[in-house]
């Protein structure tokens, strides 16, 4: 049976980018950052183009995001992807997790999809939350950090690692499945793919086009206050005297000081 795939991509700072170098006033500074698709996400690309050569069907791109985020898309599509969606509002530049996940909900409702992939969590705040919402919003099942995945008969049987083994689900589709290293090896786009980008037209959806209210999901539900670098590490402090006179001074520091002995 062919199969529509949605893919959920996103673009995140290079992971070579030094960011406690760019907290400032409260914020991280992203001027000039080198932006690069998230590495889960394109293990999530990599496997949707598996299925599809192995079942048929059609694999379509949708990332959020300001116009930069067409170069994510347009390195995907250079590895095989058929479609790719831009969703962009000026209303949707400050999103928390889960705005981010109904403006997403709202795209997909647009798309024919028998499973949606996308990475188990981005690169840059490590949150992992925006699957889990979608998948709440899409009223489907999600299964997070695959890193083995195999279907018939319309359901899928995946594998991911867990604390001290190896976990298998089987899941009914329509699904949504959170790529995880190890699940493939990532293809190189080949030069008939990069040329073929060229002449692909990206839409791109704003939230009159998806039906959305852009002053309500402008609103984020949790806000970040302020970002801080973490204090820096007091010095260490060296105990002179034989080992005895250490050992015994050591532990009195730990009693009295660091209060970690009774």
């Amino acid at each position: 049976m062919p199969l529509n795939i949605l893919v959920v991509i996103k673009q995140v700072p290079d992971t070579a980018t030094r960011i406690q170098d760019r907290v400032k006033g409260g914020r991280i500074d992203l001027d000039g950052v080198t932006w690069i698709t998230n590495p889960y996400d394109e293990f999530a690309v990599e496997e949707a183009l598996r299925l599809r050569e192995k079942h048929g069907g059609s694999v379509t791109l949708v990332a959020l995001g300001p116009e930069r985020a067409d170069s994510a898309i347009k390195d995907m599509l250079a590895l095989g992807a058929d479609e790719g969606v831009h969703v962009w509002d000026a209303s949707f530049a400050e999103l928390s997790p889960r705005e981010i996940a109904t403006v997403l909900a709202a795209a997909a409702r647009r798309l024919p999809f028998d499973m949606i992939w996308t990475g188990w969590k981005g690169v840059d705040f490590d949150e992992g939350l925006v699957p889990s919402y979608l998948a709440h919003e899409l009223g489907l099942p999600y299964v997070a950090a695959v890193s083995e995945f195999e279907m018939s008969d319309g359901r899928a049987t995946v594998r991911r690692e867990i604390e001290g083994g190896t976990e298998t689900l089987e899941v009914a589709l329509p699904a949504i499945f959170g790529a995880q290293k190890g699940l493939n090896e990532v293809r190189y786009a080949s030069l008939k793919g990069i040329m073929a980008v060229k002449r692909k037209q990206i839409p791109t959806w704003s939230a009159a086009e998806l039906g959305m209210d852009a002053g309500a999901v402008g609103v984020p539900a949790i806000a970040v206050t302020s970002v801080e670098p973490p204090p820096d590490r007091p010095p260490g402090r060296l105990i002179p005297g034989t080992a005895d006179e250490a050992a015994a001074e050591l532990v009195r520091l730990l009693r009295e000081e660091a209060k970690v002995l009774s």
